[in-house]
């Protein structure tokens, strides 16, 4: 049996080792990785999917996570990354992951959600590379920059580099706090 649940601090070092396999040690050269860095996920918008045997063991078998980032002067979400255990693939992990993640964001209010990913499998979605078409990643242009509005024009006329959204001091210190109490070292924001 699947459930899909708020990410809980003892899923990290699934979610790592689940994110090594899936992508290997290239995952942190991407783009989309410096938007991280430092940051937390929004709040309620990490989740994971557990696959519970019947013996009642868990085993974490998917993840995905939204962060909050500028975008053409607004504040929207980037979703990443979306991964699913190669063992599970093609079982609709990934999809039912990725339809929660968006109704909850909707559910939350947020107005939009950036994606970088393969447009014919993120259409499905909604997502489109035409919502995204004024906008950058930080290293230029990415053909892969996909969007999708939560509420309708909520990217209209947006024009410029994704950017992280900067957190406080007191919530970088919270994020720090989190992810040594999960076993992780963030390192410093470039």
């Amino acid at each position: 049996m699947i459930t899909i649940l708020s990410e809980r601090p003892a899923d990290v070092p699934a979610r790592e080792a689940l994110l090594d396999r899936a992508f290997g040690p290239c995952r942190f050269a991407k783009s989309s990785e410096r938007l991280r860095v430092g940051n937390a996920p929004a709040e309620g918008l990490a989740l994971v999917a557990v696959e519970t045997g019947q013996d009642g063991h868990e085993r974490l078998v998917g993840t995905v996570r939204l962060w909050p980032v500028a975008a053409g002067g607004r504040d929207v979400l980037l979703l990443g990354p979306l991964a699913v255990d190669p063992d599970r693939q093609g079982r609709g992990i990934g999809a039912a992951l990725m339809r929660r993640a968006l109704a909850e964001a909707a559910r939350r209010g947020h107005a939009a959600v950036l994606l970088v990913g393969d447009a014919p499998y993120y259409s499905g979605f909604g997502f489109s590379a035409a919502a995204a078409a004024g906008l950058a990643m930080p290293s230029g242009h990415e053909p892969r920059l996909l969007a999708r509005e939560l509420l309708p024009g909520a990217l209209f006329g947006a024009v410029g580099t994704v950017t992280q959204r900067s957190l406080s001091g007191a919530a970088r210190r919270a994020v720090r706090r989190a992810s040594r109490r999960a076993g992780m070292s963030l390192p410093q924001a470039a």
